[in-house]
């Protein structure tokens, strides 16, 4: 009796770990070993983020979406050669931000989003910060003056708060996306957040965020 319910305690271990979603990491080594599946899950999971960080980067929606097929064809073109240094996101946002550089090198910046053009549509793509059922209101009437005060941002400060807002990165992760130092993330997105919640607070919304 003690033999067979070892047994079963064992199954019911193995099936709680077979419910739980697996890792970003392992999706990636799936897919690497051919799991086309894999590949799949994981864009379903961060097409959303990635999306957001280019858009808001680069402009123009058109160019964003140019930028964004870029990011997902190099992942799966280098494949083959991932392995497990970092988290996945980490790897993923520093793909997308070297494609966001190489098209600065091609085309010259452009105004971030137009208001006018282009706003509807990235108001139609949430934010983690949006994601409250109860926050959709004010999300509506405030998304217009939060694009506008993110295009207002220095290049560097922008980046920096899209990819703790957009990719959930830690500051050394953004750092190493970057290439800048701990600190300097740090204090730029402090300064980033004292300029956005200047503008936000004037229209009732506040937006939080852990620097430490």
């Amino acid at each position: 009796m003690p033999a067979v319910s070892h047994l079963v305690l064992r199954l019911i271990t193995l099936q709680a770990g077979m419910d739980q979603p697996a890792s970003d990491e392992d999706l990636m080594l799936r897919y690497r070993d051919g799991d086309v599946r894999a590949f799949e899950d994981l864009y379903v999971r961060h097409r959303g983020g990635v999306f957001r960080y280019v858009l808001r980067q680069v402009g123009l929606r058109s160019a964003a979406e140019e930028v964004f097929q870029e990011v997902w064809t190099n992942i799966i073109s280098s494949r083959a050669r991932y392995r497990v240094e970092a988290r996945f996101a980490t790897f993923l946002y520093r793909v997308a931000h070297n494609c966001v550089i190489d098209h600065f090198r091609r085309k010259p910046p452009l105004q971030l989003i137009s208001v006018d053009d282009d706003a509807e549509e990235a108001m139609q793509v949430p934010g983690p910060w949006h994601e409250q059922p109860e926050h959709a209101v004010a999300r509506r009437q405030t998304a217009r003056q939060l694009l506008r005060a993110l295009a207002l941002l220095p290049e560097e400060q922008r980046e920096v708060f899209l990819l703790r807002e957009e990719g959930g990165l830690t500051l050394e992760e953004i750092a190493d996306v970057t290439g800048a130092g701990r600190e300097t993330v740090k204090s730029r997105l402090r300064y980033a957040l004292v300029k956005l919640r200047q503008q936000l607070n004037e229209s009732g919304m506040s937006h939080e965020a852990d620097v430490a």
